[in-house]
């Protein structure tokens, strides 16, 4: 399997717009080399008559059944606001826009 190079992880790292030191180039390229080689292992391993799972344990849907039920009143939502206006919620202006 090729090995990552410093080159390979300094170009990456320019991608990815970060700066790193070149001892952490050499030490970022072992620990890539290892990943990669751990995802090559369980490649290694999956076989086509396994089917894919999401959990070890099998599990059911754990959620109420999705129902229609009635929702707050605008006059119930902005009672516990701190300020409304015009039967909205009434916030800080943060960007300077006229209005």
């Amino acid at each position: 399997m090729p090995s990552i190079s410093r080159d390979e992880v300094a170009h990456l790292a320019r991608l990815a717009r970060l700066e790193l030191e070149p001892a952490e180039l050499d030490h970022l390229a072992g620990q890539l080399d290892q990943i990669i080689g751990a995802v090559a292992q369980v490649s290694e391993v999956a076989a086509d008559d396994i089917p894919p799972t999401s959990h070890a344990l099998p599990m059911t849907n754990a959620f109420r059944d999705d129902e229609p039920r009635p929702g707050l009143t605008p006059d119930a939502a902005l009672a516990g606001a701190p300020e409304a206006e015009d039967g909205r919620f009434r916030v800080p202006q943060i960007l300077g826009e006229e209005q």
